[in-house]
């Protein structure tokens, strides 16, 4: 039996694309069929190629910025396809802030295919946001095997070691929010217990309910305590309740410096 599953906000594609004659110019993608592990999880990752100046977007793109958005079926017993997310740049995007990546990016994928003997197979449909001075939603459709064979790709291992620190790695202490309502929903002020090891500091919050709108973060610094500001607006307009637990921060600098930190306590 086919699975049909959506991914939004992610981009978990493994395909042979068929891209938009207008397109092809602007965007190309190739699948890296990657290689299966002993565990019966299956590493595999989508390249991104952007002509030279071009920028598509991370997971959470800014105010300026196109989600990736990514569905897929399978017949085959997949559980899950897990993107993994290179640091991305923050740039400036006609004058708001944008987080994403100049000229391509490799994704990696880790596909969820435990029990599966023979190739599995996966289509759907992925569609992102390439960039210049004008933003062009980009829809492809794939169908494609990823074969049990493989070998390890320095391409993908690259990608996978391009990852956030955790919270330990970059020897953050205590993560606290403090939630305020206001008029249309509620303020967050997270403050992180970690030293200055970046000139530039940039923070990302995430909320663990995606429709929740978001503003760019106020972001401060007192000694070792980086503090940052959000408003978060439900589609309700109205004040929500709030799951701290759930929250993801993310803070970026530059030289490809970026903690990933998951939850927060009261603050």
């Amino acid at each position: 039996m086919r699975k049909n599953l959506l991914i939004p906000l992610a981009l978990t594609a493994l395909p042979t694309f068929a891209a938009a004659q207008d397109f092809d110019d602007l965007v190309q993608f190739e699948v890296l069929s990657g290689w299966r592990n002993a565990d019966g999880t299956h590493v595999a990752a989508i390249k991104i190629t952007l002509e030279p100046g071009w920028i598509t977007y991370w997971r959470a793109p800014g105010e300026a910025g196109i989600p990736p958005q990514f569905s897929f079926s399978s017949a085959s017993d997949v559980a899950s396809i897990t993107p993994h997310w290179p640091v991305p740049d923050v740039f400036d995007d006609a004058g708001l802030r944008s987080i994403g990546y100049y000229d391509g990016v490799v994704f990696p994928l880790t596909v969820d295919a435990v029990g599966v003997k023979g190739d599995i197979h996966v289509s759907g449909e992925l569609t992102i946001g390439v960039c210049d001075e004008i933003c062009i939603p980009v829809t492809f459709t794939f169908d494609t095997l990823l074969p049990t064979t493989g070998q390890t790709d320095p391409t993908i291992t690259g990608a996978l070691a391009d990852h956030a620190l955790t919270q330990q790695e970059a020897n953050v202490g205590a993560v606290t929010c403090q939630i305020d309502p206001i008029s249309d929903g509620l303020r967050l002020t997270a403050a992180i217990d970690v030293a200055q090891k970046n000139t530039s500091e940039f923070v990302v919050i995430e909320p663990s309910n995606p429709s929740v709108w978001v503003s760019q973060a106020d972001v401060t610094r007192v000694g070792d305590t980086l503090s940052a500001t959000v408003e978060m607006v439900h589609p309700s307009g109205e004040p929500f309740a709030f799951d701290r637990s759930g929250v993801r921060i993310t803070v970026l600098g530059n030289n490809g410096y970026a903690v990933d930190l998951r939850g927060c306590i009261a603050g």
